[in-house]
């Protein structure tokens, strides 16, 4: 008996050490050093609706023309979207009349949508002019990493911020991750002698502060799915940074530029690599409590999203670790 239960173990255990192999395998066949993604012609331009002109977006290789570009990436978001500019464009336009120095864009990006997302984002292009809101109409889903990575590209700012089109976050804390990052490029410039928004820095939003608040409203099995997945980023990816996924990031133009043409991940996990990347170059990044509130009508799918994020987390440590991916400076 006792010699059936062995061999049953060594089975077992050679089933498993094989799986995991195998596994590895997968997530390393076929993969390119550098980031494969496509642009369709028609994702490089937006239109002008005084003029009905399709005009070229900028590259991120261009210099900054205005201070801010707020990249919000849209899937579905017929409903969220219009609080959310409501407040974004109260906030830059109070910022505006306070501060003449400071010039905004915002770029909307519709990830595919399969609702009235871009004419609701087309709405506010016509009401403010294409030089303050601009929409980038995606051919097709990408992911929400995906679609911020082209809203970047496309966008003309000195500093650039992603934010959720759900409007969690609230907007005005951007003062905060201004100043955090304005901290980092001072001492960047003290030191390098150049202008801010050529030291690659960092400043995220962070909602860990409010973690006790959270887990006390949130079910026993989610708040084990968020100590689970915490766990993985530690292990496999980024340490330092509390809140990875809180989507309220602030990049130096240069900073966009290096860790944006390297990203590889177009999901869920894309913040994980962004901050990965920027911790392999050892960039400067600080983190920023925000004021955060859940809204109805998230896009995660609590098991099946956790699952692919899991994945990810392996296969960014994986794969740069092996080598086969591969980090390519596109700085200045």
């Amino acid at each position: 008996m006792d010699f059936e239960i062995i061999i049953w173990i060594f089975l077992l255990l050679i089933t498993l050490i094989g799986s995991a192999f195998l596994f590895c395998f997968l997530l390393l066949r076929d993969v390119k050093p550098y980031p494969q993604w496509k642009r369709y012609d028609t994702e490089k331009y937006y239109e002008d609706p005084e003029t009905g002109i399709k005009c070229p977006f900028p590259s991120l290789s261009d210099s900054p023309s205005l201070t801010l570009s707020v990249i919000v990436p849209a899937y579905n978001e017929e409903d969220r979207l219009t609080p959310m500019m409501e407040d974004c464009l109260e906030y830059l336009e109070r910022r505006c009349d306070n501060e003449r120095s400071f010039s905004y864009e915002i770029v909307i990006v519709n990830d595919g949508s399969t609702d009235n997302t871009s004419d609701v984002a087309m709405g506010y292009v016509r009401r403010c002019g294409c030089d303050r809101v601009r929409l980038l109409n995606l051919e097709k889903n990408r992911g929400k990493g995906g679609a911020v990575r082209l809203g970047v590209f496309s966008s003309r700012g000195e500093y650039i911020i992603f934010a959720d089109a759900d409007g969690a976050t609230r907007f005005s804390d951007i003062d905060k991750v201004f100043s955090s990052i304005k901290i980092l490029t001072e001492k960047g410039k003290a030191t390098y002698g150049v202008t801010q928004w050529r030291v690659p820095s960092i400043a995220c939003g962070s909602r860990a502060h409010m973690e006790e608040d959270s887990i006390a409203t949130r079910s026993f099995f989610r708040t084990l799915l968020m100590h689970a997945f915490h766990f993985l980023v530690w292990l496999f990816t980024v340490r330092g940074i509390r809140d990875t996924q809180c989507g309220f990031k602030m990049f130096t133009r240069s900073a966009a530029r290096i860790v944006f043409h390297n990203l590889h991940i177009e999901r869920w996990a894309f913040d994980v690599e962004l901050l990965y990347i920027a911790q392999k170059l050892r960039m400067p990044i600080d983190e920023v409590a925000v004021y955060w509130t859940e809204i109805a009508g998230s896009k995660v799918t609590p098991i099946l999203s956790w699952i692919q994020m899991g994945i990810d987390l392996f296969a960014i440590w994986l794969r740069y670790t092996t080598g086969r991916w591969r980090l390519a400076n596109k700085g200045d």
